[in-house]
C-alpha cells in the first residue's frame, strides 16, 4: 500500500476522532460523544480495510476524467479535427451518460450487493476507457464517451450509501472530505502520469494522448477486479471478521446511523422526498456548484494555457488544481466539525470560490491562476451538501432517492458547465466566469434556506420531543421518526 494512501488513512481517522469529540449532539448542544477503545480498534480495522479500494475507485475516476482535459494540448482535437465547441460537446455528453444511468442504477443498487456490482461497471468503463484510444473522429469520441459516463455513473451512489451505512452520522462529514482527498489526488498523479505520457508521442505510432487512455484503461480494470472482489458493503461482511464484541459495536454504529440497508424500494419514501423543500433546494445547490465543476475540469488545461503557457507547462500547473481542491474538501470538513456548523460552512467554501471566479473574471494575465486555484473550493462546498445528506436523511429508500437526486443535479450541473464555456470566449471566458459566479450566490442562498427549515424543525422537536426510542430496523424517514434532530 503507498505512502500516500497511508497518509490519507491517518488523517482521516484523526479527523473523525475530532469530529466524535467536538461535533456535539443538537440535543445537549454541548455534548460531546466519545467511543470506547473497542469501537475505535473496530474503526481502526474498517478504515485499514475499506478506505484504500475507496481511495483507488475515486482516484481513477478523476484520473480518467483529466484525461480529456490533458488530451486537449496533446493532440486529440487535432486528430479528431474538433473546433472548440466540439470539444465542448466531448465534455458535455459524458454527462448525459451519466444522467441516464441514475434511474436503473438506483433500483439496481438495491438489489445487488454494492461491492460486485460496482465492480462489473469499473471493468466495463476501463474496457471503454482503453478503446477511447482507437478513435479518429468527432462522431467516434462522442459515442464512447457516452458510453464512459453511463457505467462511470454508478461510482458516487455506490460509495455514498456505502459511507452511509458504514459509518456513525458523526463520522460522515470526514468520508467526504476523505473523497475530496482521492479526487484531488487522482488529479494530482493524473496530470503528473499524463506529463509523462507526453513523451511517449508517437511510440508504437500512437499519439501521446492515445496513450493517456490505454494506460488509464488498463489501471480501471484492475482496480475493477479489486473492487469486486475487496470492496467491504456492508456492516457485517465477512472481510471484517467481526468479533463478539464488535457484532454490538456494529448493531449501535447502524442505530446511530438512522439507515440500515434494505432490497425493499418503498415509494412512500420516494414520494415524501420530493414533496420536501429541502430536497429541491439540496438539489439546486449540486447542480449550481457542478455548473462550475463541469466546466474548469474540462477546460482546465486550456485556461492555463490560454494565459502565455506552453502546453508541458500548462499541463504540469494543473497539479495545484488537485492539491487545492484536496485542501479545501478537508478543510472545510474539518471547519465544519470544530464550528459544529455544517450549512453555514457550506455557504464559505461558496464565497470562496465566488472570490476565485470574480478574480478570473477581472484580474488580467497571470495573476488569474490565484484565482483559478480558489475556484477549487467548490471540492468543499459538494462535501458539505453530501454531508447535510447523510447527516439528515434516514430511512433507506429515501435517503438512496436523495444521494440519486444528488447524482441527477450533479449531473445537469456538470453537462452544462462545459456548453458555457463557448469558442468565442477563448481564451479568458469572461463570460462563463460571470455565470460561475452567479452559481456560487445561488449555492450561498439555497444552503442558508436549509439551515433555516431545519432549524425551525430542530425547535418543534425539541419543544415537544419522542418519548419513545426509535427501532432503526423499522426503516423509518426522518419525518417519521421524530426523535432525529437535524445537525444544523
Amino acid at each position: 500500500m503507498s505512502e500516500d494512501i497511508k497518509d490519507d488513512i491517518k488523517s482521516f481517522e484523526y479527523d473523525k476522532d475530532k469530529l466524535d469529540t467536538e461535533y456535539g449532539d443538537e440535543k445537549s448542544n454541548a455534548t460531546a460523544f466519545i467511543k470506547s477503545a473497542e469501537e475505535k480498534a473496530f474503526l481502526r480495522k474498517l478504515n485499514w480495510k475499506l478506505l484504500p479500494v475507496v481511495f483507488l475507485i475515486i482516484f481513477i475516476q478523476f484520473c480518467d476524467k483529466s484525461a480529456l482535459s490533458v488530451a486537449a494540448v496533446l493532440g486529440i482535437r487535432e486528430d479528431a479535427s474538433m473546433s472548440d465547441d466540439q470539444f465542448a460537446w466531448l465534455g458535455s455528453i459524458f454527462y448525459l451518460g451519466f444522467l441516464a444511468c441514475q434511474a436503473p442504477n438506483n433500483y439496481l443498487i438495491q438489489r445487488f450487493p454494492i461491492g460486485r456490482y460496482l465492480g462489473v461497471m469499473l471493468v466495463i468503463w476501463g474496457i471503454i476507457m482503453g478503446l477511447t484510444a482507437a478513435c479518429n473522429t468527432f462522431a467516434q469520441l462522442m459515442a464512447l464517451r457516452f458510453l464512459l459516463g453511463l457505467f462511470e455513473g454508478v461510482t458516487y451512489p455506490c460509495i455514498y450509501i456505502v459511507m452511509n451505512t458504514l459509518y456513525r452520522r458523526s463520522e460522515q462529514s470526514a468520508c467526504w472530505g476523505f473523497l475530496g482527498i482521492g479526487t484531488g489526488m487522482g488529479t494530482v498523479f493524473g496530470v503528473l502520469i499524463a506529463y509523462g505520457l507526453s513523451f511517449m508521442d508517437n511510440v508504437a505510432g500512437y499519439r501521446a494522448w492515445r496513450w493517456g487512455y490505454i494506460v488509464f484503461g488498463i489501471g480501471t480494470v484492475l482496480i475493477g477486479f479489486l473492487t469486486f472482489f475487496f470492496l467491504i458493503d456492508n456492516p457485517h461482511h465477512k472481510l471484517l471478521h467481526l468479533t463478539e464484541k464488535e457484532h454490538e459495536i456494529v448493531e449501535e454504529r447502524t442505530r446511530d446511523n438512522c439507515v440500515v440497508r434494505v432490497k425493499e424500494i418503498k415509494r412512500e419514501q420516494m414520494w415524501e422526498a420530493i414533496r420536501e423543500p429541502r430536497l429541491w433546494l439540496l438539489f439546486t445547490a449540486n447542480m449550481l456548484n457542478c455548473l462550475q465543476n463541469g466546466g474548469l475540469i474540462t477546460f482546465s488545461t486550456l485556461l492555463v494555457e490560454g494565459l502565455g503557457f506552453s502546453a508541458f507547462n500548462s499541463i504540469i500547473l494543473q497539479i495545484p488544481n488537485g492539491v487545492a481542491a484536496a485542501a479545501f474538501a478537508i478543510g472545510f470538513v474539518w471547519l465544519a466539525g470544530r464550528l459544529q456548523k455544517i450549512a453555514m460552512t457550506g455557504m464559505l467554501a461558496s464565497s470562496v470560490s465566488l472570490v476565485g471566479c470574480v478574480i478570473m473574471a477581472t484580474v488580467p494575465g497571470i495573476p488569474k491562476l490565484s484565482g483559478f486555484y480558489l475556484t477549487w473550493a467548490m471540492t468543499g462546498t459538494g462535501a458539505i451538501i453530501q454531508t447535510l445528506v447523510s447527516n439528515n436523511v434516514s430511512g433507506y429508500t429515501k435517503r438512496v432517492f436523495y444521494n440519486g437526486m444528488g447524482m441527477v443535479a450533479m449531473t445537469i450541473g456538470n453537462f452544462a458547465g462545459p456548453l458555457v464555456m463557448s469558442g468565442n470566449q477563448a481564451p479568458t471566458y469572461t463570460k462563463a466566469m460571470i455565470g460561475y459566479a452567479a452559481s456560487n450566490v445561488g449555492i450561498i442562498v439555497c444552503l442558508f434556506s436549509v439551515y433555516l427549515i431545519m432549524k425551525n424543525e430542530n425547535k418543534r422537536r425539541l419543544s415537544d420531543p419522542s418519548i419513545t426510542e426509535a427501532d432503526i430496523y423499522l426503516d423509518q424517514t426522518d419525518k417519521i421518526d421524530r426523535s432525529i434532530i437535524y445537525k444544523l
